[in-house]
């Protein structure tokens, strides 16, 4: 899993990038992966502006920061609850057409927000139930989606297939949050029926899928099921320390939930720079995703998944201090370079680790730790700006992020010394 090779071991040889452009199934993934994560992110930072400017309307800086936050909490909410179902589908169901569903779910629920704001009905209290109901789509999407990946190559393409879904998130991270703030300059619902579009074009990717997407389906009832997959990711002690260290600092570092807050309150960059601010993250993220893609960590991968983490931390404070749009820009692409190379060896873990009839139920263990650390790291933001503000919420999440750094290196001295991803 994780154990030292010698250097002149055959498993050294790593398969061309190449390769994976033989498999033609996997690129329409790949154009799936891109296409919803445009989506969501143009949706996400539409929301996020559209709630923060509905709140200013009647309430103070500090109260509008929380239902900035509140947002991440209505999206979290239902990932938690549907977790174990959610997973236990994707290993019993055609993952193909476990995704196609969530897309039309999604479809639906970016149309009636772009139908309410052109009427006038959108509200704080409308953008927490889609949100919602964002997150319960979302909730069946993401173990189904990291599922299917590994089917739709060898195993032997699967850590540059790994790196290379990352690619897609990052790119899709980079122009969707600059796309969405060249929208709003419009107009809100121009952004939502852009997203409405792009999920309809991601649905077209997933349906001409042709691999077998349907799972070997293990004996037992659901429940057993259920549990099997919470009792596979407790015994694997480096797959449980990855994922709930991911899930605490990220959990304490969410500023980037803040960032409409920085960018009208704070930089006074409106929503150009706003979105400027939310590619920020995505860019260091892609550059360290194209070299992860190019050169695949080959030793010492427990090292350097804690350095990530811990660089994740300091860049969080230096964005929480700055006063200047391009200092916070640079920080924010070394928070998200930093959050793009822990990532990218926990995940490699968990799915060369996981057989696939049990990877829909780990995904789903797995997305909702990481649901926790982005939208319960958004509410956990929004609550500490509401009391201290938005700079010290900030820098009060990056130390946190240090700290518990600090503390998972000593609980798992395992995953500190991993050494191969194999």
């Amino acid at each position: 899993m994780a154990d030292a090779v010698p250097p002149d071991d055959p498993g050294d040889e790593v398969p061309s990038a190449r390769a994976l452009l033989r498999e033609r199934d996997y690129l329409v993934f790949w154009g799936s992966r891109w296409t919803g994560s445009f989506a969501s992110q143009i949706q996400s930072v539409a929301m996020g502006w559209h709630m923060y400017a509905l709140a200013r309307e009647s309430r103070s800086v500090e109260e509008s920061a929380f239902l900035v936050g509140m947002i991440g909490l209505a999206a979290f909410v239902p990932v938690f609850l549907l977790t174990l179902p959610a997973g236990e589908a994707a290993d019993r169901y055609d993952r193909r057409k476990v995704l196609l569903l969530c897309l039309t779910g999604e479809i639906a629920s970016v149309l009636t927000l772009a139908i309410a704001t052109i009427n006038g009905w959108a509200s704080p209290a409308l953008l927490l139930v889609i949100a919602a109901l964002f997150g319960a789509s979302r909730a069946f999407f993401a173990p189904a989606n990291t599922a299917l990946g590994p089917m739709l190559v060898p195993r032997k393409l699967l850590p540059r297939a790994i790196a290379w879904n990352s690619l897609a998130w990052q790119t899709a991270s980079i122009a969707g949050p600059a796309a969405g703030g060249l929208l709003l300059t419009h107009s809100p619902e121009t952004a939502y029926f852009t997203t409405f579009g792009l999920y309809g074009l991601a649905g077209v990717f997933v349906f001409s899928i042709r691999k077998n997407a349907q799972p070997e389906v293990n004996p037992g009832s659901r429940w057993q099921l259920m549990k099997e997959g919470l009792a596979y990711v407790w015994r694997q002690k480096i797959v449980f320390g990855a994922i709930s260290l991911d899930l605490f600092a990220v959990l304490l570092g969410g500023a980037t939930a803040l960032l409409p807050v920085f960018a009208r309150d704070v930089l006074h960059v409106g929503p150009e720079g706003f979105g400027i601010l939310r590619a920020g993250p995505a860019i260091g993220a892609t550059v360290v995703a194209l070299w992860l893609a190019a050169n695949p960590i080959r030793r010492k991968a427990g090292l350097f998944m804690f350095a990530g983490v811990a660089m994740f931390g300091a860049a969080t404070v230096v964005f929480g201090v700055s006063e200047s749009l391009w200092l916070s820009v640079a920080a924010l692409a070394v928070l998200g370079g930093a959050d793009m190379l822990s990532v990218y060896i926990r995940q490699t873990l968990v799915q060369l680790v996981t057989p696939d009839a049990m990877r829909g139920r780990v995904a789903a263990v797995s997305s909702v730790f990481i649901g926790a650390s982005n939208e319960l790291g958004e509410f956990e933001s929004g609550v500490v700006a509401r009391w201290l503000g938005p700079v010290r919420a900030a820098i009060f999440g990056g130390v946190g992020a240090l700290i518990v750094t600090g503390v998972w290196a000593r609980l798992f001295p395992d995953l500190r010394r991993a050494d191969r991803l194999e």
